[in-house]
């Protein structure tokens, strides 16, 4: 079948026709009447109706919709996923992923004793159905505020790999590239990289004799994101991209393997919550790119920012944005949490004061490194902070603090 770009393919009838990706705001005919056949004795260009301007298109009416030649589909739907998930190949890649850095850990040496029988009964339990999720070990994370942590039974988790395995792929090329949480060849570091670059470039001058204008920034966090995840909306947006009956009641089981309202919350500690919060807050991420049009913005997970020139203009997007989190995803931004201010103080932005030109350690993390050090030296918490600490500009706070404390920070790798 020839097309014109490679994209998204519609139907139409028996047959099908490829447009550009991300819909244009009109589907150039030039391009697209040789693929259309004629109807009703019209010509092909007649068969194509250009689409309206978003002022002139009415309420709701999505970009398939403008499209008016019959039934159509803008989204592939994957089938048969299930029997890759239940694959035994499968499940011993998620054997060896769910044991990577705990493989001496009591749980995962009694799995590992009894490897084949163990992934077997996995297998057949998936495929009759008959897989109920085990009860979680609950502890209390204290960092900047107290965080209860749930962690599955070692089987559970194989099968959250097992599941992610196979379905993260279809839901990943899907995110914006400014998403950097839980996703391969992302993370923190290429966050804040991302974010010294945004100020770099709005903080270009204009020309000779022009300064540059002040530049805004707003961020924003959501409020108690993980516990009031909707089930029912995330369940929705998830059947759009997969429409194997038996996959979704795996996704199920496990969403409800810890609900404590009803039919609202996933459990900070599996691995599948990541992914789903990702999914979750993907829809916020399109509408601040595509609807509000906010060139500057970066997520991840919960905390995301927008920088602008305008102040008011950030107001509208604030607003624009609690709206839609309200409405749409059931949502609230934290009432502390959702501030602008301009950007010569730094951002304070995963765990480090960002600048255009330099990075700075966030200073409550280093009160907290400072009291803890004084009462336990542990080699691996010395490590994991002069990690976190070279990814700042802070050489001479850490040849401060190692003549003060008597350790190692400048050498400790």
């Amino acid at each position: 079948m020839a097309s014109v770009a490679p994209g998204i393919f519609l139907l139409f009838g028996q047959n099908e026709v490829s447009v550009p990706k991300f819909g244009r705001e009109q589907v150039r005919a030039k391009k697209t009447t040789d693929l259309i056949p004629s109807q009703n004795g019209k010509s092909h260009r007649e068969n194509i109706r250009l689409l309206p301007r978003d002022s002139e298109r009415p309420a709701g009416e999505t970009f398939a919709e403008n499209l008016c030649l019959g039934p159509i589909s803008l989204m592939k739907k994957h089938k048969n996923l299930f029997d890759k998930i239940c694959s035994l190949k499968n499940l011993h890649s998620a054997y060896l992923k769910a044991r990577k850095c705990k493989r001496y850990r009591s749980n995962t040496l009694e799995f590992s004793y009894r490897l084949e029988d163990n992934l077997l009964k996995i297998q057949q339990e998936l495929q009759g159905q008959t897989y109920c999720h085990g009860n979680y070990r609950e502890f209390v994370v204290r960092d900047l505020k107290k965080r209860r942590i749930k962690a599955p039974p070692f089987s559970d988790r194989v099968i959250h790999h097992a599941l992610c395995n196979v379905i993260n792929g279809l839901f990943d090329r899907g995110f914006i590239f400014d998403s950097y949480a839980c996703r391969k060849k992302k993370g923190t570091h290429k966050a804040i990289k991302r974010l010294e670059r945004f100020l770099k470039l709005s903080a270009k001058p204009c020309g000779e004799g022009v300064t540059s204008p002040k530049i805004f920034c707003l961020k924003c966090d959501v409020s108690k994101y993980f516990e009031n995840i909707n089930h029912e909306v995330l369940l929705r947006m998830i059947k759009k991209k997969i429409a194997d009956k038996k996959a979704l009641w795996l996704i199920k089981k496990i969403l409800d393997s810890s609900e404590e309202k009803p039919g609202t919350g996933i459990p900070i500690g599996n691995l599948t919550s990541q992914l789903f919060a990702n999914i979750y807050l993907n829809k916020l991420d399109q509408f601040a790119k595509h609807k509000l049009r906010a060139k500057y913005y970066i997520r991840y997970m919960d905390d995301f920012l927008v920088l602008g020139f305008d102040k008011k203009e950030l107001h509208r997007v604030k607003e624009g944005i609690r709206e839609f989190l309200r409405n749409k995803l059931n949502l609230e931004l934290h009432p502390k949490k959702a501030n602008i201010f301009p950007v010569e103080k730094g951002v304070d932005f995963l765990g480090y004061q960002i600048f255009g030109t330099h990075r700075l350690l966030r200073k409550s993390t280093v009160r907290r490194f400072v009291k803890r050090i004084k009462t336990r030296r542990k080699p691996q918490s010395l490590q994991s902070w002069a990690a976190y600490a070279r990814f700042g500009n802070s050489w001479r706070l850490r040849k401060k603090l190692s003549k003060r404390l008597l350790v190692d920070l400048i050498k400790c790798k």
